[in-house]
């Protein structure tokens, strides 16, 4: 096994865990089950460099059955080439999109982000592609997303200065700039530059 594979069974071992303390009614299992939420956060820990502290805060704030999150990105062309924005922080580029927020829809979700990030009013065609982040071992992120990419065409509106992004540009695919590999990867826009008209699952 690898580093990945332990890390994936050790995240499962969290959620299971998690969900007893969450479920659970007897005071004996209950602390059996945070014995074995403390043992998964150690054995995270220990397959990298940071320190316990980080790993516990990072996952203290979830609680219940546990279920992938939802990421939600649009996906627009112009001339055979892909809107990415740049990331103010990181300074590399992505799809617009962000985490799903409850009480909006996809549809709405998809169009507050794409807003938010570049000014753009855009109207959601139809869901592209679902991505599973979990099938991406070489991306270790800390939590398993279900990417959900949907086609966008623009209806009005500029690139509005905002705190997430820096910038949006129209890129070809054998022109791609530094991307963020756990938000867009070379190989999903592969995957959303084909023509056809069913979508893609993983």
């Amino acid at each position: 096994m690898t580093a990945m594979d332990y890390l994936a069974s050790y995240k499962e071992l969290l959620s299971i865990a998690q969900a007893g303390l969450h479920y659970g009614n007897d005071q004996f299992d209950l602390v059996r089950y945070q014995e074995l939420n403390d043992l998964a956060l150690q054995l995270i820990q220990s397959l990298g460099d940071e320190p316990q502290e980080v790993i516990h805060d990072l996952f203290s704030h979830e609680s219940g059955y546990q279920t992938p999150k939802v990421d939600i990105r649009a996906f627009i062309t112009q001339d055979s080439k892909v809107l990415l924005v740049q990331d103010s922080k990181s300074l590399k580029w992505s799809l617009p999109g962000g985490y799903a927020d409850v009480g909006f829809s996809p549809k709405e979700n998809t169009r507050k982000e794409v807003y938010e990030e570049t000014g753009l009013k855009v109207e959601v065609k139809q869901l592209k592609a679902i991505f599973d982040t979990n099938l991406r071992k070489d991306i270790p992120q800390a939590f398993q997303y279900y990417k959900l990419v949907f086609d966008c065409e623009i209806l009005s509106g500029s690139f509005m200065e905002n705190l997430e992004t820096n910038q949006m540009h129209y890129f070809a695919l054998d022109k791609l700039p530094l991307l963020s590999q756990k938000r867009t990867t070379q190989e999903q826009l592969l995957q959303l530059m084909q023509e056809n008209n069913t979508s893609y699952f993983e």
